[in-house]
């Protein structure tokens, strides 16, 4: 493994595999009386959100907490950036305090990188998204719900997507998570297209090493996975659409077109959902839609990274004589 996460380009086949590994070993961790180890006890993990966030905050804080971290929260709001504080200074005050990691989320394009490439701090950097670039834990943890649900989870061990068919729907100009998965997946040999209104595709898509279609029914018997994109309107700054009905009519997931998908196949979703619009209530609901998986995996995704970066060359699970009995 690399020293830092910073995007889904970076992680080769083998990068990937390993890190899916490690997290099916992490989740079973859940599923003991105690769920904790003292992996990373002794080390520092600092969350840096300088953007809103539910899920991809409390996963990460979650994750530090099992593998025995010292967890620091930081929030922009109420600290000294609302003051005009820079990124650099708060990366030095971080460094006095002599971190050994930092989870950040901004909404500028490219701050992770940056902080760990400027020599502002001495730490691994894990990227929890930034702005509409890159978000790499929600692509591992997506292809670990796929894996799991497409292939199954002891016979995914060591095994990649390839020959996988995943379609990806909506908003993916504002989608730093539709990014990420385009790269992830092509990496772990699945077959992806993107499906979005012309005004919802970003420049230069034509590159991306995925299909591109405006035709959501047409793709829907031969997908595996359908991925559902939440409509970003805080991100937006024009009418991308002409209405919500209209856009709901064409691109929505419901019941009607979910029965066109073949009988494996799951319907995937970041989140938070906007139901109604790009998903119905009877789609969200059903046995075939993995949102609660994907936040489960989310936390065993996540310990698995932090383990990686900084847990050293002892075994990720140490099983007791009694659990191999």
């Amino acid at each position: 493994m690399q020293r830092h996460l910073i995007s889904a380009a970076d992680l080769t086949r083998d990068d990937a595999v390993l890190i899916l590994d490690t997290a099916e070993e992490m989740a079973r961790v859940a599923d003991r009386p105690i769920k904790k180890l003292p992996t990373l006890r002794g080390r520092t993990v600092v969350n840096l959100f300088f953007e809103d966030s539910t899920r991809t905050r409390i996963s990460f804080e979650a994750a530090e907490k099992r593998l025995s971290a010292d967890v620091i929260n930081f929030t922009a709001k109420g600290s000294s950036v609302s003051k005009g504080e820079s990124l650099k200074d708060t990366a030095q005050t971080l460094e006095a305090m002599g971190v050994d990691a930092v989870v950040i989320r901004h909404g500028a394009s490219g701050a992770p990188y940056r902080l760990a490439t400027s020599g502002w701090i001495d730490a691994a950097v894990i990227n929890a998204g930034d702005g509409t670039h890159q978000h790499p834990t929600q692509a591992l943890l997506d292809a670990f719900t796929m894996r799991r649900r497409l292939v199954g989870r002891d016979a995914g061990l060591g095994q990649d997507l390839a020959g996988k068919r995943i379609t990806i729907v909506g908003d993916v100009l504002h989608s730093r998570v539709a990014r990420s998965n385009v790269d992830l997946l092509h990496t772990l040999g699945a077959e992806v297209t993107l499906v979005a209104p012309p005004t919802l595709l970003p420049v230069g898509v034509e590159t991306w090493p995925c299909e591109v279609s405006y035709d959501l029914d047409s793709t829907l018997p031969k997908s595996d996975a359908v991925m559902m994109l939440r409509v970003q309107r805080e991100r937006m700054n024009a009418a991308f659409f002409p209405t919500e009905r209209e856009y709901s009519r064409r691109y929505g997931l419901d019941g009607d077109r979910m029965a066109k998908m073949p009988e494996h196949a799951i319907v995937m979703h970041p989140g938070p959902m906007v139901r109604g619009m790009e998903i119905t209530a009877e789609v969200a609901d059903s046995d075939r839609c993995t949102v609660v998986e994907q936040v489960a995996n989310g936390v065993s995704i996540r310990m698995a990274v932090l383990y990686l970066l900084l847990g050293g060359n002892e075994p990720a699970v140490t099983h007791s004589r009694t659990e191999e009995k």
